[in-house]
């Protein structure tokens, strides 16, 4: 969550490696509860499971043992292991001086008095945690800095607040550029787990040297840039008053950002003190980088590495799609148990079938953009695979056209997933659904509707600055009447249907005058699939359509 700057803007296969997979992913799934620490005016703030576009997938907990790989022949590295505590070494390199502020009181008193929060947090970092340390002792940071994610996302890596901040780090489009993460259609670096840490730490470095080595002044830049913190320094210099942090007038946010690392700190420091039992989290390495080569479908590489495809997208949370993105990054991180296993099998793999391509014939009359939204595909996308420069296709020719390898509710955790669920939680009053037409932005369509354009947002996995594409669909939710349908908006009822013999997608679509399209949407359903009959499908129909 971060505040917009003139200067820049800140961020935010054997029964042993079975036994570990299953629980590497146990940790993987555990669930997200509301719930966070305070904001600068007292209030709870939306750190946890409440931000907009945060997807709690799964609800259930997970143990607090971190089990892993036993054999007799490892049994004396699993013994090293289980004696070393990865959140005392982070003690260890602690740097800060703990400022005991009202403001820093406040914050403490938070975790103190939640330590369920505490415990939630610190087991779902217990795959990325060792490698984000391993990254500030190698540079020789404070190993404070591993507890920022804590503040940041609560080790969410798929977290995206309301100002268009992503992933462990919350870093906003702008600041990922700034420090090399590529983000498109396929790919968004700031949610990538390793190269988001190394831009936060680079980012965080730069801040240090900017500010003399304050590191206090360097935490508060990166909640609010660098920008922010200049002017409030200049402000106190020109009426002769003190620069620390603890004396700037800074905004809301950011006077409680520093006190919030800074009581985690304390509490991870000293938890005796304060009561608190912080889980045990062994100090060993849980992540491998691995070399696919090319574009590889995230269905077969999860089957390659010998794990389930929800494991294989919160280990790698940047790829948007399918798979990964056509011109790289071309490595996945999996447990470090899977390694062997998918090298191998990834050398043994031909690079030409690491994604499935279906031959597309052009209709007369067709254009890209018809034959992307047909596939689910960017007509960028069409263009680099079939090496067209212009806009112009004829009729007769054929285009390749990447096509996911597993019906699309395999990927469960793709862009387009955690979307449909988002849009189509169930919410107070009617639902809406309205197409984006030229000229529309999220504040129009919200004053349209009587709504906020937080909650427009939020209810659409967006935020209030995101930018519409026309075309796009979003969904509405308001009490207010609606007497027209401008801008292509429906006033829609959830209706739960089984699928009787005989029935297709487009039989059910023309029945109830919705677009196959957005039936196979609402369902994460992939087109081109048979369906069964008893089958059990979600749809939102326009009760204005229907005739009597």
């Amino acid at each position: 969550m971060c505040k917009k700057v003139p200067e820049t803007r800140a961020m935010g296969a054997t029964n042993h490696r079975a036994t570990f997979i299953s629980s590497f992913t146990t940790v993987l799934l555990a669930g997200t509860a509301s719930g966070g620490p305070l904001g600068a005016d007292g209030s709870a703030t939306a750190t946890e499971g409440d931000l907009p576009g945060l997807e709690s997938w799964a609800t259930h907990q997970h143990s607090d043992l971190w089990f892993r790989a036993t054999t007799e022949d490892d049994a004396e590295n699993e013994k090293v292991a289980s004696d070393s505590d990865l959140v005392q070494r982070m003690r260890g390199g602690f740097k800060l001086p703990v400022v005991d502020h009202s403001r820093t009181v406040a914050q403490r008193n938070w975790y103190v008095r939640h330590p369920g929060y505490l415990e939630r947090v610190f087991n779902r970092s217990r795959p990325y945690l060792h490698h984000i340390v391993e990254e500030i002792e190698r540079r020789g940071m404070p190993l404070e800095f591993a507890l920022l994610p804590i503040v940041e996302s609560a080790f969410d890596p798929f977290a995206y607040s309301h100002g268009r901040a992503a992933g462990l780090w919350q870093i906003i489009p702008g600041t990922g550029r700034r420090f090399g993460l590529d983000q498109n259609w396929w790919y968004d670096g700031r949610r990538d787990v390793i190269a988001s840490t190394r831009a936060a730490l680079d980012y965080l470095e730069f801040l240090a040297e900017r500010y003399d080595g304050d590191y206090e002044l360097a935490v508060a830049a990166y909640n609010s840039g660098e920008g922010t913190v200049d002017r409030a320094i200049r402000r106190n210099k020109a009426a002769g008053k003190p620069t620390s942090f603890w004396d700037l007038k800074l905004p809301r946010e950011t006077s409680s950002y520093v006190p919030k690392l800074l009581a985690l700190a304390d509490i991870v420091a000293n938890p005796e003190r304060y009561e608190i039992t912080l889980p045990k989290i062994a100090d060993t390495e849980e992540l491998a980088v691995v070399d696919t080569g090319v574009q590889i479908d995230l269905a077969l590489a999860a089957d390659l590495a010998g794990i389930d495809i929800e494991t294989l997208y919160k280990l790698n949370p940047g790829f948007n799609q399918w798979a990964t993105a056509p011109s790289g990054p071309h490595q996945l991180v999996v447990p470090i148990v899977a390694k062997p296993r998918f090298q191998q099998a990834i050398a043994e793999l031909p690079d030409n079938q690491k994604m499935r391509w279906q031959r597309h014939k052009i209709r007369d009359g067709e254009s890209l953009s018809e034959i992307a939204e047909q596939y689910g595909v960017t007509v960028a996308t069409l263009k680099q695979t079939n090496q067209i420069s212009g806009s112009m296709i004829r009729a007769g020719q054929h285009l390749l056209v990447p096509t996911a390898s597993a019906p699309k509710g395999s990927y469960a955790l793709s862009a387009a997933a955690r979307l449909s669920r988002q849009q189509n939680r169930e919410r107070r009053g009617n639902r809406i659904e309205h197409r984006v037409v030229s000229g529309e932005s999220l504040w129009t369509i919200a004053q349209r509707y009587s709504v906020s354009t937080r909650a427009l947002a939020s209810w659409n996995g967006m935020a209030p600055r995101d930018t519409l594409s026309v075309g796009k669909t979003l969904v509405v939710w308001t009490d207010a009447p609606v007497a027209s349908r401008p801008g292509g908006s429906a006033i829609t009822r959830k209706v739960n249907y089984t699928v009787r013999s005989g029935d297709s997608l487009a039989r059910i679509a023309a029945r109830f005058r919705v677009r196959v399209a957005d039936l196979a949407r609402w369902n994460n359903l992939d087109v081109e699939k048979i369906l069964r009959p008893g089958q059990k499908l979600t749809m939102f129909v326009d009760v204005t359509r229907q005739s009597t």
